[in-house]
């Protein structure tokens, strides 16, 4: 009886990654993610309810996973996101008709303080994109590359990793991004990105004659790059600049769009640019931008 039971839970849950795989078209990492929730989860409620389903779960059982989970001093933000989760599944089997009443709805997500983006200094940046020494070989002129496109156009990991030569438009000089949910965009380079993408390709061509692969940044074997590689190469070079507090991929698109605001770029073209679905997500960059106008107030207004 409990195997019949743990297979139809596993049949909800795969009916589940299914669904947010292939029609609400969540990124590989979201899915992998509320996969492992879910199993912590189910894990959770065996143990200490006895419940061999997860159709069966009830609000209190969610509340004590909840509480086990800060217990264990699970970051509020992490606690969140398994939170919706759960959330998205049990409305997920309310539709589906599997169950009445959805479990989360009275669950409350926890108070978590605002998090500015990490960026570095504008002249700091400038000066270490001028001056670091990448190897003469062609991991480092890869490696000068993945730094370059993901300050230069802001695209999240992911993104860059699924970039294909193809993608890069010669005549218009941009490159086509596929993003979140599989929504392409269209991201203009600078002429000095183009030719360093350029040059990178011929020597990449010629590298890996024997090798037909598709992908713009590829690893040591010629095969597509993957996270870590590219991690470690930010981080390496990343540690030369002491006012960026995290040396991450991320930290770069944060950057971008924190320098393009202090610049003057109107809010919905960075909107655009890193590929948000609501001006919401954008709108925490223009503190930092206020930050430097109030800067330059107080430093050239005669009454401040």
């Amino acid at each position: 009886m409990l195997v019949l039971c743990e297979m139809r839970s596993a049949n909800m849950v795969n009916s589940f990654i299914k669904y947010i795989s292939f029609e609400k078209r969540y990124s590989k990492h979201t899915v992998i993610s509320y996969q492992n929730d879910l199993g912590q989860f189910q894990s959770f409620i065996y143990h200490k309810f006895q419940a061999d389903q997860l159709a069966h779960a009830t609000q209190l059982m969610i509340r004590s996973w909840v509480l086990s989970l800060m217990d264990d001093s699970i970051s509020a933000r992490t606690v969140n996101r398994k939170i919706a989760s759960l959330r998205s599944f049990y409305k997920f089997l309310l539709k589906r008709e599997v169950i009445t009443k959805d479990p989360t709805s009275k669950i409350r997500s926890l108070k978590t303080s605002k998090e500015l983006p990490s960026f570095a200094d504008e002249t700091e940046f400038s000066v270490f994109l001028d001056h670091v020494n990448f190897p003469d070989s062609f991991e480092g002129r890869r490696d000068q590359l993945i730094l370059e496109m993901l300050y230069g156009t802001g695209i999240r990991l992911a993104e860059l990793l699924g970039l294909k030569v193809s993608d890069i438009n010669e005549s218009q000089s941009t490159i086509k991004v596929l993003g979140k949910r599989n929504k392409e965009r269209i991201i203009p380079i600078s002429t000095s990105l183009y030719n360093l993408t350029k040059s990178y390709v011929q020597e990449k061509n010629h590298v890996y004659s024997h090798d037909h692969n598709s992908y713009l940044i590829v690893s040591k074997d010629g095969g597509q790059a993957y996270p870590m590689l590219i991690y470690r190469t930010v981080k390496k070079y990343l540690n030369n600049v002491s006012s960026l507090d995290k040396k991450s991929p991320h930290a770069l698109r944060h950057t971008f769009a924190t320098h393009l605001l202090n610049k003057g770029a109107d809010l919905n073209a960075v909107k655009d640019l890193l590929g948000h679905s609501s001006l919401a997500a954008t709108q925490v960059y223009t503190h930092n931008s206020l930050e430097k106008l109030k800067s330059i107030f107080d430093q050239a207004h005669p009454k401040a």
